[in-house]
């Protein structure tokens, strides 16, 4: 079983997580019989870091993976939680909120819901502009040394507040999306994490399918679907980032893999430090993903890999104006 140290304060994990967001929200419908089936297909082949946050489905995310791990070894598994992100009952974004008081409020709600009485890591979702990183990690710490969280990570956050955060408590892992398309941490906050020990937890590997080899151009999206709103699938847009698929593609098939296997192998190769989080939905992809195992890239593979996707090259920022306006990790990267 491949597995892969979370930094230098946290445990060893597979070298894939289950991101389990798109089975409550954001994508549309989702099968709850399917996903609890993919959770623990997941876990039956090894896959210990289940992802979620506390605001997928208001909630509902967090009571499906309790559902789903009811009769498995709390032990063996790593329970990642985001929180802090604030909903109205429509869906809608209402703020962020990481005050010390709402953090311990936040936790008990999940622990509630996931039914179990310690979260692995928690995170906020995003830096609170309003609150000091150094008093969010510090009302976290206080939960670690209450024994209610074991380790502490980040999400999003720039460089500069990674190392203000592991000032005050040894930071676990930042997550962040990461591809062959959202290649900005590349420049200042990789070299951080591998400075302060913490690894990096990639989320939207596929650029929430975009470079998945399965998206076309005629897929209808409803409207609570986040691919809806998002630059990338936009028009235009869309039509530029799906021919660097097709790029993508015909190095693909000269492997003899897909594209979704390549570009997570690609992620895979990048750093050891580096645990894909894989956004599977169903058993089938969750079977595809595993086959980026089966993929050992080289000099050559890796350049014609980059150069059918250049990073440069991807139409849209990855979130609207006013989500990319919240991302620490983009105004200090």
């Amino acid at each position: 079983m491949p597995t892969r140290q979370l930094g230098s304060h946290g445990p060893r994990t597979h070298a894939f997580g289950l991101g389990c967001m798109g089975m409550s929200d954001f994508y549309g419908d989702a099968d709850i019989n399917e996903s609890i089936a993919t959770i623990h297909a997941a876990i039956d082949r090894g896959i210990t870091l289940l992802d979620t946050g506390d605001f997928y489905g208001m909630g509902h995310n967090e009571m499906l993976i309790g559902r789903a791990i009811e009769h498995q070894r709390r032990e063996d598994l790593l329970i990642s939680v985001k929180f802090g992100a604030q909903r109205d009952p429509s869906g809608g974004w209402v703020g962020f909120d990481a005050r010390p008081s709402a953090v311990k409020t936040a936790l008990s709600y999940t622990l509630r819901r996931l039914g179990t009485d310690y979260i692995d890591i928690y995170r906020p979702a995003r830096l609170d502009p309003n609150v000091p990183i150094e008093e969010t990690v510090g009302a976290i710490a206080e939960l670690v040394e209450a024994g209610y969280v074991r380790y502490i990570g980040l999400s999003e956050v720039g460089a500069t507040t990674l190392r203000r955060a592991a000032a005050v408590h040894p930071i676990c892992d930042l997550q962040i999306e990461y591809s062959l398309i959202s290649r900005g941490p590349e420049e200042r906050i990789f070299p951080a994490c591998r400075e302060l020990g913490i690894a990096v937890t990639a989320y939207g590997v596929l650029s929430r399918g975009l470079i998945s080899g399965h998206w076309t151009a005629d897929r209808v999206l409803g409207a609570t679907d986040f691919r809806a709103h998002s630059p990338r699938f936009g028009n235009d847009n869309l039509a530029r980032n799906l021919a660097l698929v097709e790029s993508l593609r015909s190095v693909a098939d000269q492997i003899g893999a897909s594209v979704a296997q390549v570009a997570i192998a690609w992620v895979l190769d990048r750093d050891t430090s580096i645990i894909p989080l894989i956004g599977a939905r169903t058993r089938a992809r969750l079977d595809e993903a595993f086959g980026a195992f089966d993929l050992t890239l080289n000099d050559e593979m890796r350049a014609r890999i980059e150069a059918a996707m250049p990073a440069t090259e991807a139409a849209g920022a990855r979130y609207a104006e006013y989500a990319m306006a919240h991302l620490d990790s983009e105004h200090d990267n």
